[in-house]
């Protein structure tokens, strides 16, 4: 019925990922876009950006006005390492509940909006993938750390992705430490020919990062036992595979209080 739809604003929404959550709340029955932000379309109405849109709806470059005349329930913000965190504050401070799927924010970051959703009383989901795939996978490399010694992570983005390594590797990392309840052990070489060439590194386990055109979101996780190795790996094929989670996340959050970090903790 009119007026029980969740209203929502976006950032970000000329990006490769906006457009998909455009285009994902627009089909969705219960929310209605309000407002959206991203300095690439500013002044272009939403529906030149993405077909079907509102037509009333018109792409703002600032966010803290775009909070202000549109007054969505929820932000969803797919933008940036370098504004994603001013981005979060502005809409708490605004009383906006937030959805977020960029990554790059840091565990001081974590602690910032975790103290201002306290403050303000408004939530807040911060998830590093948003594919029910993807999170599944986490799960088993965590269920599989505990029965082996030694670990490493690949994963695999599109070159535009701005930061390394990805959100989704780092957690899988610590989930797969804290289920194994002890670092896995590092294996060390003794001659590294070419710096960095083991890749980075977190409680024993090697993370590398590999940025080229033709990836999406991929990652690999390897586990080795005496005589065998285990490979647990997921593959993203297009960009619609976050869209579920995302949508599961604005349809939950204003339900839930404080800072959530993870899709696995609504699922």
């Amino acid at each position: 019925m009119p007026g029980e739809n969740i209203t929502v604003l976006i950032t970000g929404a000329c990006g490769q990922m906006g457009r998909y959550v455009v285009a994902g709340v627009i089909e969705a029955p219960d929310m209605e876009i309000v407002g959206a932000v991203d300095p690439a379309g500013r002044g272009k109405p939403l529906s030149d950006i993405v077909p079907g849109a509102p037509q009333d709806v018109v792409c703002s470059g600032h966010l803290a006005s775009a909070l202000q005349e549109s007054q969505p329930q929820v932000m969803i913000d797919f933008t940036h390492p370098d504004v994603v965190l001013d981005n979060i504050q502005a809409a708490l401070n605004a009383g906006v509940a937030c959805v977020v799927g960029t990554t790059g924010l840091s565990p001081v970051d974590l602690q910032v909006v975790e103290r201002l959703c306290q403050k303000k009383e408004t939530p807040c989901i911060i998830a590093p993938n948003f594919s029910i795939g993807a999170n599944l996978m986490m799960k088993f490399a965590a269920e599989a750390a505990s029965n082996f010694d030694y670990a490493e992570i690949i994963e695999r983005h599109h070159e535009k992705k701005a930061d390394a390594p990805s959100g989704t590797a780092l957690i899988t990392a610590e989930k797969m430490t804290a289920a194994s309840e002890r670092p896995l052990r590092d294996v060390r070489t003794a001659h590294e020919k070419l710096p960095g060439s083991r890749g980075g590194q977190t409680e024993g386990i090697h993370v590398h990062s590999v940025r080229m055109p033709g990836y999406v979101a991929n990652q690999e996780v390897v586990l080795g036992g005496t005589g065998e190795v285990l490979k647990i790996e997921h593959l993203t094929t297009s960009r619609e595979c976050f869209i579920p989670g995302v949508l599961l996340a604005v349809r939950k959050i204003l339900q839930i209080q404080g800072l959530t970090y993870g899709l696995d903790t609504i699922l």
